[in-house]
């Protein structure tokens, strides 16, 4: 599978599959980091996450009923073949500048720092269908969406149309979480960052923020 596939491919694979393994690896050859064991793992009853910092890219995986792993186990310490992946996170993280102060030193930017950003793009997503605008009018979707690096929310919302759920943006600047919109049925949610997708007029302003996560988990459309 090259970068190139439809990401959503992934989906339902363990973590030890050979597929999801030389997804990674294609990923890694795109970056200056040659060990592709690098990752980061967050093990609950629940949940596991792979954190791929190098890749900007962590992976939500799902435990099989009867499987409830350990807190704080190791790669390979768990089940693979009891973990399913369900979600993933992909990180787009300009590098600090100090010509915006009002986004340095919180917690959430210092966390953020610790991923790159996604190394392959265009992203290609699927969003085929018919959707309706805000005005309650149909309008029909290209096929894809070809996301960059400097996609922005008005970009996205001309392609996917009006989001079913959308929130932040609220208070001051320098501690309010980003404006964040997502499509339920596309399975997409998309966290906007820069000052543009913070405080009391974010939503004004939001056109113009680019992306900094896009969140994709199982889509319902066509189900």
């Amino acid at each position: 599978m090259s970068p190139q596939n439809p990401i959503r491919n992934l989906f339902g694979l363990h973590p030890s599959s050979p597929e999801l393994s030389n997804y990674l690896a294609s990923l890694f050859i795109r970056t200056s980091t040659a060990d592709p064991s690098a990752v980061e793992v967050k093990s609950f009853p629940d949940a596991v996450y792979l954190n791929y910092y190098a890749l900007g890219l962590s992976l939500l995986f799902t435990p099989l009923p009867g499987y409830n792993p350990k807190t704080g186990l190791k790669l390979s310490e768990l089940n693979s073949d009891q973990l399913i992946l369900n979600s993933l996170d992909i990180y787009n993280i300009p590098k600090p500048s100090a010509s915006g102060p009002r986004s340095q030193n919180t917690s959430s930017r210092i966390a953020e720092l610790a991923f790159s950003s996604f190394p392959s793009f265009p992203l290609v997503l699927d969003i085929g269908g018919e959707v309706k605008d805000k005005d309650g009018k149909a309008q029909t979707r290209p096929p894809t969406l070809e996301v960059t690096l400097q996609t922005t929310g008005k970009d996205f919302v001309q392609c996917l149309g009006e989001p079913d759920r959308k929130g932040g943006g609220s208070g001051p600047s320098s501690g309010s979480i980003g404006i964040w919109c997502e499509w339920t049925k596309d399975g997409i949610m998309i966290e906007f960052g820069g000052d543009e997708a913070k405080g009391p007029q974010a939503w004004e302003r939001g056109k113009d923020a680019v992306w900094k996560v896009i969140t994709l988990f199982s889509s319902t459309l066509g189900k």
